[in-house]
């Protein structure tokens, strides 16, 4: 067994975790990332809608409405020091009764106690003007200007990228198979390793209690909610130019359609609570669900165009907010649990909270050589003609394409490969450049990725998989 020793133990690499490790990465701290998948963000990070909500429908004083505005605000300025993709494009609710019309001026009040700044009511005319294709029925609606949209696989790769080039370790493939308490803090078992750690961070996502339930007399209950989803080609882009909903029920926000960082459509999700941690299989029953009721918001919804369609699921508790705490019975173990909507938007004010709570336990030294900046992969086709001759001349594998539907070059493949954390399977180099996410879902371009994988890094082919331990493409 390999034994390991560690100021900060933290569990989970999706978007929540890895926010809270490129905080503590300011610190003199050694700092673990564990992982028991193959890359960062395999999990409800990868598959969800990449909205940024404003922070109108957070109840007011939760932990959600708090979070959900402060990290809202602080993406501008995390989108240019981490470089990756973020538009505040807006954001509706639609209404499409009479009836219904009081809930967006309750959501608008709602909205201003958090804090959310330039809501406004539009009427028929100014909502058609921003929006040609919503149905008809579409009379009102709550706009606010403050919502966005971001990639959330380059939003979680990047805080993860940026907090290993400030030192803190991550261990994939590292299940973890029990956590116990001894005089130092905790000892982590997971597979052939043991970690110690005076503190641990409990970002587990749909695992969160299991985890907790390890340490706590006080049990937790996390229930997965599947979300389905519909992409649309490239080719409907201007369709729709904000996120529009409908009225928010019990289960969420309901289904939505947007724009998505990278020029697709999205339509979804549905809502259903689940007790499988790991069924993210699409069904017929929950498409037809995401098509009757996208239909029913919009007009001529180019659902002809669907290039796939993916599930996703929250992590959701009963209470409904955020549990981000020191556990009671359990010094030094903090809960960054029940991370559901809005947690994508909210991931940079949650990795702050729990920092700031960790070092008052702690109390570490600031370091003075802390990196705050990180450089995405370059794409080349944003040069000018110029500068991408030179570039070619002196690195001919930039203007090699190899995914045609998304424009990916050999080069930004290598690049994906190469850099920190880099990627060691398919989905891995899929989230970090977007090759095989195009029209024909890596139908021409695999073959190539593949060489490129094993060509850079050493592995025969056969060894290469999509997402880790038995996903392999080829065999002898």
């Amino acid at each position: 067994m390999k034994n390991y020793m560690f100021d900060v133990a933290i569990i989970g690499a999706g978007v929540s975790g890895c926010a809270v490790a490129r905080e503590l990465s300011k610190y003199k701290l050694n700092i673990a990332v564990l992982e028991k998948n193959e890359d960062v963000c395999t999990g409800t990070s990868k598959a969800n809608s990449g909205i940024v909500h404003a922070g109108f429908d957070a109840e007011p004083d939760s932990l959600m409405a708090k979070l959900n505005v402060k990290g809202n605000e602080m993406m501008d300025k995390f989108s240019k020091d981490l470089d990756f993709d973020f538009q505040r494009i807006g954001s509706l609710v639609v209404c499409n009764s009479q009836d219904n019309t009081e809930i967006l001026y309750q959501l608008k009040e709602q909205g201003e106690k958090n804090g959310v700044k330039g809501l406004r009511i539009l009427n028929r005319e100014e909502l058609f003007s921003l929006e040609p294709n919503l149905a008809d029925d579409s009379h009102l609606a709550l706009f606010a200007p403050s919502g966005g949209i971001v990639c959330p696989f380059s939003f979680n790769i990047a805080l993860a990228e940026n907090a290993f080039e400030n030192g803190v370790q991550f261990f994939f493939d590292s299940p973890v198979d029990a956590v116990s308490k001894d005089e130092n803090g905790y000892v982590i078992k997971s597979k052939d390793k043991i970690f110690s750690a005076k503190c641990v961070v409990n970002a587990a996502g749909v695992y969160a209690d299991v985890i907790h339930n390890m340490v706590s007399d006080e049990k937790i209950e996390i229930i997965p909610r599947k979300g389905e989803y519909m992409l649309l080609d490239k080719s409907e882009n201007g369709y729709v130019n904000h996120t529009v909903f409908t009225l928010p029920n019990n289960f969420g926000k309901g289904v939505l359609v947007s724009p998505t960082a990278h020029g697709n459509i999205l339509v979804g999700p549905t809502a259903n609570d689940i007790d499988d941690k790991e069924y993210t299989d699409t069904t017929s029953d929950g498409l037809q669900e995401v098509r009757e009721k996208a239909n029913a918001m919009m007009k001529n919804l180019p659902l002809n165009k669907v290039i796939t369609s993916f599930a996703g699921l929250r992590a959701h508790e009963k209470r409904h907010d955020f549990r981000i705490e020191e556990v009671k019975d359990a010094p030094f173990f903090f809960d960054c649990a029940a991370i559901e909507s809005p947690g994508l938007s909210s991931a940079l004010a949650i990795g702050e909270y729990l920092c700031n709570m960790i070092c008052e336990k702690l109390n570490p030294e600031k370091k003075d050589n802390f990196i705050s900046k990180r450089k995405g992969i370059l794409n080349p086709f944003t040069l000018s003609k110029e500068e991408f001759s030179a570039l070619v001349k002196e690195k001919p594998e930039y203007g090699k394409v190899v995914c045609r539907c998304e424009s990916i070059t050999e080069g930004q493949i290598i690049d994906a490969i190469k850099r920190p954390l880099g990627a060691r399977t398919i989905d891995g180099i899929k989230r970090r450049t977007r090759a095989g996410m195009g029209r024909c879902q890596s139908g021409f371009c695999l073959p190539r990725t593949l060489e490129i994988l094993a060509q850079e890094t050493g592995m025969d082919i056969t060894e290469i998989t999509k997402c880790g331990e038995n996903s392999e493409f080829l065999q002898e």
